[in-house]
C-alpha cells in the first residue's frame, strides 16, 4: 500500500481556500435571514442586495465576518459579495482593521436645493457640534426632497427644513416626527372606480391593441427623463417571445426630482394600477418595483398597499415584488436598474441587445417610469384628447414639474406641457423669493443643462430645448437668481457626477473627476473643457458621462459675460 504523499509547501490541498468560517456566524445570519436549506429561495442571486440591506439595518454596518458568512449562506464567491456591497453608498463596510461608524449617522444633503438653502454651513456647524466618535456627519446626494431644504438625514429618518438645533434635538432626543404621509387606501381608491380598468383588461373588455391605440393618441411618453413613447416601448416588448417582465423605475436620482415620491405618497393605487396594467399587456410574469432607498416611508407605503391587493384577491402573492436600491444615481438608468435588481452593481450593459430584448434574466422587459404608468387609468377614463389637449405652445399633455430653488412655492406643479418658466413661475411657483431676480434656470435637473434668465420664454417640454443645448428630462427644475454663484453651481453639480459615476468607462470616470479639477482652479482654460467634454459626450458609455458636461457648457455658451466679469475664463 503506497502511503499519500503530502506537499509540505501545500499542506492543506483539498480544502477551501480563504478564511474558516465560524458556524455561528452562519447561525446568526439564518436567525436573520431565514434557513436557506428550507427555502432555496434566499440562496438566489438577486436577493443579494436585499440581504444585505437586512444586514445594515441590523448591525449598522457590514463586517467582513458577515460577508463571509453571506458568501457562503448564498454559495457565492465573496468577491462577488464584496464588490456588490462596496458599489452601493448606503452599505459600510467595515474592514477587520477598522472601528464600525457611530451608531448615529447625519447625512446632509448636499445637492444644488439644498446648497442653495444653506445646506454647506449646516453640514460645517452640525461637524463642529458633535464628538466624531459617537455621531458622523456626511454629505449626501439628493434625498427627493427639494421642496423642503436644506434636508438632512439623522439614520433613516428625514430632518426636513433641517436647522443645527433641529438636527441636535433629534440626536440628543432620539425623538423623530414621522412622516405624515396620508394615502388613499383601497377600499378608498375601488370606490371611487379604481382598478376597472384593470378587470376590463383581464376579462377582455380592452384589449391591449385597444389601450395601445389610446396611449399614442394621448401623446404619452416615458417621464423618467427620455421621453420614449410609452406605446412603442410596450409593443417592443411584446414583440419579443416570452416570458417576459415588467420593471418599474422608482429610483428617481436626479438632482431636483420629486414628483414620483408625490404621487406614490398620495395615490399608491393608481400607479399600482398602471403598473399591473402595463405588466398586463406585455404579458409579464412578474412585476419589479425598484424603488430609491431614500424613500424609506413609501417602502412602508407600497409594503402596505401591496398586501392590500393580495387580500383583496387583486394580485397573486410574489407577482409584485418590491425591491430597494442601496444609494447608486447610476441606477436610474435603465439597464443598470436591471443589473441592480439581478444583485449585482448597478453598471450600464452595453447595448444592444436593449432590455426590451434582453432585460431582467435575461428576458424581454418592459422598464417604465412611476409617473408615467400612473396617468394610464386616467387616459382611459377621461379619453386620449382629454390628456393629448392640455399642452400649450403647440405641444400635448401635462408635465410634472418639480420646482425648487429660488421660488416662493417649490414643490411638484401640474401643468400643461410646453409652459415656459416665466408663465410656471408665475401661475405655479408663486414667482421669485424676495430680493432675489431670475438669473438662470436647470429645466432639467444637473443633467439638464442650465439657461439664462434672457431663455425663460422657450416651451418647457420634450423636443423644445435641444436648439438651446438643454433637454427637459424629468423636468426637474431648479430656479438660480442673480445672488448666486455659478462657479459654486458648476462644481456643485459635477461634484456629483464625479461620486455617482460607476467607474465603468474610462471617459466617464476620469472625465468628471478631471472636470471638477479643472473646475476648481482660479480661472477656467475654456478650450480644455470644450475638449475634454467632447470625448466624454463621444465616448463615454449611458447618459451620465454623456450630459455630466451639459452644465459647464451650458455656462460657457450663455453665461459668458459674467464669467468673463468675474475673471473665470482665460481663453476662448
Amino acid at each position: 500500500m503506497t502511503e499519500s504523499i503530502v506537499n509540505p509547501k501545500r499542506p492543506f490541498r483539498g480544502k477551501p481556500r480563504g478564511r474558516d468560517l465560524p458556524p455561528v456566524a452562519l447561525a446568526a445570519l439564518r436567525m436573520l435571514l431565514g434557513d436557506e436549506r428550507a427555502d432555496p429561495g434566499l440562496r438566489q442571486r438577486d436577493r443579494l442586495i436585499e440581504h444585505l440591506h437586512a444586514l445594515q439595518d441590523a448591525h449598522g454596518h457590514l463586517s467582513l465576518a458577515e460577508l463571509r458568512a453571506l458568501a457562503a449562506y448564498m454559495a457565492l464567491p465573496m468577491a462577488t459579495v464584496y464588490e456588490t456591497a462596496t458599489f452601493y453608498a448606503h452599505f459600510d463596510v467595515v474592514h477587520d482593521d477598522q472601528s464600525p461608524p457611530p451608531e448615529v449617522t447625519v447625512r446632509v444633503c448636499d445637492s444644488l436645493s439644498c446648497q442653495l438653502a444653506g445646506a454647506e454651513a449646516l453640514r460645517e456647524r452640525l461637524a463642529a457640534g458633535f464628538a466624531p466618535e459617537t455621531v458622523r456627519v456626511v454629505r449626501a446626494p439628493c434625498m427627493g426632497r427639494c421642496d423642503t431644504a436644506p434636508v438632512a438625514e439623522v439614520g433613516h429618518h428625514h430632518v426636513l427644513f433641517a436647522t443645527a438645533e433641529g438636527v441636535e434635538a433629534v440626536v440628543d432626543t432620539g425623538h423623530f416626527h414621522p412622516e405624515a404621509i396620508l394615502w388613499q387606501r383601497l377600499a378608498d381608491y375601488r370606490g371611487a372606480g379604481g382598478y376597472r380598468l384593470l378587470a376590463a383588461c383581464r376579462d377582455g373588455e380592452v384589449s391591449v391593441e385597444a389601450l395601445i391605440d389610446e396611449l399614442e393618441r394621448s401623446g404619452l411618453r416615458g417621464l423618467g427623463g427620455a421621453g420614449f413613447p410609452t406605446y412603442r416601448k410596450w409593443q417592443a416588448v411584446r414583440a419579443e417571445p416570452g416570458p417576459r417582465y415588467a420593471v418599474i423605475n422608482a429610483d428617481e436620482g436626479e438632482p431636483g426630482t420629486f414628483k414620483d415620491r408625490h404621487y406614490l405618497e398620495r395615490e399608491p393605487h393608481r400607479f399600482l394600477e398602471g403598473a399591473l396594467i402595463s405588466a398586463w399587456a406585455v404579458e409579464a410574469c412578474a412585476l419589479y418595483i425598484y424603488l430609491r432607498d431614500e424613500y424609506p416611508g413609501l417602502h412602508r407605503v407600497l409594503c402596505e398597499a401591496i398586501d392590500e391587493l393580495v387580500a383583496a384577491g387583486l394580485v397573486a402573492p410574489d407577482f409584485v415584488i418590491l425591491r430597494r436600491g442601496a444609494g447608486a444615481y447610476i441606477c436610474g438608468e435603465e439597464s443598470a436598474l436591471i443589473e441592480s435588481l439581478e444583485g449585482k452593481p448597478g453598471k450600464p450593459r452595453h447595448r444592444p441587445p436593449f432590455v426590451a430584448q434582453k432585460g431582467l434574466f435575461d428576458r424581454p422587459t418592459l422598464v417604465n417610469n412611476v409617473e408615467t404608468v400612473y396617468w394610464i387609468p386616467l387616459i382611459h377614463e377621461k379619453g386620449a384628447d382629454w390628456f393629448a389637449d392640455q399642452g400649450r405652445h403647440g405641444r400635448r399633455g401635462l408635465r410634472s414639474f418639480s420646482l425648487s430653488g429660488r421660488v416662493k412655492r417649490p414643490g411638484v406643479h401640474l401643468a400643461p406641457a410646453g409652459i415656459t418658466l416665466n408663465e410656471l413661475l408665475q401661475e405655479y411657483g408663486g414667482g421669485m423669493q424676495e430680493g432675489h431676480r431670475l438669473a438662470g434656470y436647470l429645466p432639467g435637473g444637473a443633467s439638464g443643462g442650465i439657461l439664462p434668465a434672457s431663455k425663460a420664454d422657450i416651451p418647457l417640454d420634450f423636443d423644445t430645448l435641444q436648439e438651446a443645448g438643454c433637454f427637459i428630462g424629468s423636468a426637474a427644475v431648479i430656479v438660480l437668481s442673480d445672488q448666486d454663484d455659478l462657479r459654486a453651481v458648476a462644481t456643485n453639480l459635477l461634484a456629483f457626477f464625479a461620486d455617482e459615476s460607476c467607474g465603468q468607462c474610462t471617459p466617464c470616470r476620469v472625465g468628471t473627476e478631471k472636470m471638477l479639477t479643472l473646475l476648481e482652479r482660479d480661472a477656467w482654460d475654456v478650450e480644455q473643457l470644450e475638449r475634454l467634454s467632447r470625448v466624454m459626450m463621444d465616448a463615454s458609455i449611458c447618459g451620465l458621462g454623456q450630459a455630466a458636461p451639459n452644465p459647464v457648457l451650458s455656462l460657457l455658451r450663455d453665461f459668458r459675460d459674467e464669467l468673463a466679469a468675474q475673471n473665470l475664463i482665460v481663453k476662448g
